[in-house]
């Protein structure tokens, strides 16, 4: 049985606050972004995933916000699916046994892809619907979202979905390393528990991109 929404207690640590502060004269790496130059990227918001976490049904307000927010500032929205197909590919079965790694495979859903993203966010016909066969939707060959973002001279990704600590992280790393600015959404994304969430954001935060609420996220967009 479902419960009721939750949002995670979310924090950076002030110590790493500080750092930054002292590496780069300022708290946040941007300070600013141009939404026709901005892709929100939504990833794993299916059925499977929002049904089962309260945490992730929590950020669904939050995604739908900061979506409508960037399409009106002229911005692209991103939803990524899992694809029918276990996300360590021919190692799958071995490593999460044959019964889980079967589960993987369907997380998806079926039918259409623009069908299969949870019922209440408003998939747009302009919006990008891909899926993507391994964690992350920016590892080479895995999916087609990189091509397309370069393809619309996109240089900042915002980051939201599922979960926080295996899917959102995978995907802003290899964002980063790709040179795309990336900013992680605080309570736009969900993970299990709250410390897997928080670690997830003091990861992103002092190495790969850049951790805002979404609050903050609509002030650099607006």
């Amino acid at each position: 049985m479902q419960t009721d929404p939750e949002m995670h207690e979310w924090r950076i640590e002030p110590r790493e606050y500080v750092r930054q502060e002292a590496r780069r004269g300022r708290r946040h790496a941007y300070a600013s972004l141009d939404p026709a130059r901005t892709a929100l990227i939504v990833i794993d918001m299916v059925p499977f995933f929002v049904e089962a976490n309260p945490y992730v049904r929590g950020i669904v307000p939050n995604i739908g916000r900061i979506a409508e927010a960037l399409r009106t500032a002229g911005g692209l929205v991103a939803w990524v699916l899992p694809a029918n197909e276990a996300p360590l590919g021919r190692v799958s079965g071995e490593f999460y046994g044959p019964v889980v790694s079967q589960t993987f495979a369907a997380t998806g859903g079926e039918g259409p892809p623009r069908s299969r993203v949870w019922h209440a966010f408003d998939v747009r016909p302009d919006d990008l619907v891909v899926e993507k066969t391994a964690y992350s939707a920016f590892f080479p060959g895995r999916c087609v979202l990189p091509e397309l973002l370069a393809e619309r001279a996109i240089d900042t990704v915002v980051i939201t979905g599922a979960l926080t600590n295996v899917c959102c992280e995978s995907s802003a790393r290899d964002a980063a390393t790709a040179g795309l600015r990336v900013l992680m959404v605080a309570d736009a994304n969900a993970a299990r528990r709250d410390r897997d969430h928080n670690a997830t954001l003091h990861t992103i935060y002092r190495s790969f991109g850049d951790v805002r609420p979404t609050n903050e996220v609509l002030d650099l967009i607006g």
